[in-house]
Parts: structure tokens; C-alpha cells; sequence
């Protein structure tokens, strides 16, 4: 394969499992740049600093990932970056919810490396993968509510984690640097988005992102 100019990030906190990506890429792309990173912190800084990548091959419980909550934050923050998730839970319902919160594949880790490469190849040329047995377009009764929190921004989605830690309006105003009354505003669209009436109700919707578990219950989505 020609040389090419592709930047990947491969984030997960098993350095063996980063290097045999790593070697993966290096083959499948030869030239590229290839940056690793072992924890959320990692990918947010250099993409924050770089601003581009063709590619994050993500894992899901690496630290500061919080169940689905990383991917969350990753594509409200940055968009235009294709994220695909490789990770050992192999769950159809967590594949499910890794492309409904807008992730572009899904590889199990348990995967031999031919399908590994082609699941890489078809995400670059645009194409969504996941395991050809699971069936992704099936809705249940959280899928609303996933919709939903898709469309929360950056900021929200930090406000919402931050409420799910238990801090006041002052302490999350003095944590991003902004004033009370903005954090304020941000809550009151959190709730609107998820069409809830209580922080409370919106801390029981982060904290099952964060479990990883998305079926809601009636009394969790009123």
C-alpha cells in the first residue's frame, strides 16, 4: 500500500494491545502518524492541541471514559474526528448505543487481525462496521432518550457529568470558569434536551451512561 499521511489515535490503557494496533496501522498504512494514548485526558489534549485526526480507535473502559460518556463528549466536542470503538464487551445492546452516540464502528476486541483490518479499511472509506451479527437498527425503549442526549454540546455534556458528581451551580461554575447564571442556563437546557423536569431525573440519565447501561425505565425517562 502507498505511503500515506493518515493520523490515527490509538487510545487504551493496554500498552500490549496499543502496540499490536500500532502494528496493525503501520502495515495497513504505511507513513502515517500514530499517536497512543492511555487515558480520555490523553485524546482530548491532543486533539484539542492538533485539532485533526483521521481516526481514534477507542476504548471503552479505559480511565475517564465513564461508560459511554467519553464517546459522548468526544463527538459533541469534535465532530468532524470518526471514532470507532474496540473493546472486549461485545454486548450487542453496548454496540448498539456506541452508534447511536454517533460512533462510526464497532471491532470487538476478540477479533482476529484480518477483520480488524477490514473493519479499519471500510470506516476510512466512510462505511459504519460492526460485527456483521449484530443487528444495530433495532430501537428499544432508550433510544429516544440516547437521541437525545446526542444533542446536548460539549459544555452540557460536561455540565451533566459534573451534576452527576454531586456539584452545585457554584462549584461547576468555578470548575469550567464561567459564571453561575451561565451554568444555570446550561442546566436548564440539559433538561429541556432530555425532557425532564428535575436535575435529579438528568442525574439518573448520566449515571446509566456512565454504568454503560442504557435501558430506561418508564420512571427513569419521565
Amino acid at each position: 500500500m502507498a505511503e500515506s499521511s493518515y493520523q490515527f489515535i490509538i487510545a487504551d490503557d493496554h500498552p500490549l494491545f496499543r502496540g499490536a494496533l500500532r502494528q496493525t496501522l503501520e502495515m495497513q498504512f504505511p507513513g502515517s502518524s500514530i499517536v497512543e494514548a492511555g487515558a480520555l485526558e490523553d485524546v482530548t489534549s491532543h486533539l484539542e492541541a492538533d485539532g485533526e485526526a483521521d481516526l481514534v480507535l477507542l476504548d471503552l473502559t479505559m480511565p475517564g471514559m465513564r461508560g459511554f460518556s467519553g464517546l459522548m463528549y468526544l463527538r459533541a466536542q469534535f465532530p468532524s474526528v470518526p471514532v470507532v470503538i474496540v473493546s472486549a464487551n461485545e454486548e450487542p445492546g453496548a454496540i448498539r448505543r456506541c452508534i447511536e452516540f454517533g460512533a462510526s464502528g464497532f471491532i470487538p476486541k476478540s477479533r482476529g487481525i484480518e477483520v480488524i483490518r477490514d473493519a479499519i479499511a471500510a470506516v476510512m472509506l466512510g462505511n459504519v462496521w460492526t460485527p456483521p451479527e449484530v443487528d444495530v437498527t433495532s430501537q428499544d425503549e432508550g433510544a429516544d432518550v440516547v437521541r437525545r442526549l446526542a444533542t446536548l454540546t460539549p459544555q452540557q455534556v460536561r455540565v451533566l457529568m459534573m451534576l452527576s458528581e454531586g456539584l452545585l451551580n457554584k462549584q461547576i461554575a468555578y470548575e469550567l470558569s464561567v459564571s453561575e447564571a451561565t451554568v444555570k442556563a446550561h442546566v436548564s437546557a440539559i433538561l429541556q434536551k432530555l425532557g425532564v423536569e428535575s436535575r435529579t431525573q438528568a442525574v439518573i440519565a448520566a449515571s446509566k451512561i456512565e454504568a454503560g447501561q442504557w435501558q430506561m425505565s418508564a420512571d427513569g425517562a419521565s
